[in-house]
């Protein structure tokens, strides 16, 4: 299988089941955007973390795949007219999300409550998973402004907002574990 194609010379390309769009299209946005933050979350894997936060993180990795192929996809194209999945599309689940929600919970559990906003960095890992989040929050934008022009699952938005905030909890369970100083956002007065 040759990578290069050359049908996306012109500045299109093609969504799952056919239909060609501009490259800049808020659908290829929205699901480059995700792919984005898929590789955003191979670095942060790729850091020195527990075993149970490396394996929710590649779960994680799967489910944007998943995202990615839900986006890609034209909803009139998705089922056959007797209502069966035309393209196979993986599906994401309640159970996808309340994942997220339970580990953010345990984390939070040996967290010290938060007063103030937080600073981004303290440590490399910890950075990463601010970068993460802030792509998710873009990948989320993107994605709610394309459900707004045509509807989709709408877990992919509440995946996308929930895995934001387990990236925030997990950049503060880093700071936590690898003693790095959480420098809290004080407003200057003038």
């Amino acid at each position: 299988m040759k990578i290069y194609t050359k049908t996306g010379d012109k500045g299109t390309t093609s969504l799952f089941g056919g239909t060609r769009v501009p490259k800049h299209h808020i659908r290829i946005e929205s699901y480059g955007t995700v792919d984005e933050l898929n590789s955003h979350i191979g670095l942060l894997r790729d850091q020195d973390t527990d075993k149970e936060t490396k394996a929710l993180l590649e779960e994680i990795q799967d489910r944007l795949f998943t995202i990615g192929s839900i986006l890609a996809t034209e909803p009139s194209k998705e089922k056959l007219k007797n209502g069966q999945d035309r393209l196979n599309i993986p599906k994401l689940t309640n159970e996808d999300i309340e994942k997220l929600e339970k580990a953010m919970d345990r984390m939070n559990e040996n967290l010290p409550t938060m007063t103030h906003f937080i600073l981004p960095g303290g440590h490399q890992s910890v950075s990463f998973c601010h970068i993460a989040r802030c792509v998710c929050r873009r990948a989320e934008r993107l994605s709610s402004a394309l459900y707004d022009i045509e509807a989709f699952d709408d877990k992919v938005l509440i995946f996308l907002n929930r895995l934001s905030d387990y990236l925030f909890v997990l950049a503060r369970m880093l700071s936590k574990q690898l003693k790095a100083e959480e420098i809290q956002w004080i407003p200057q007065r003038s």
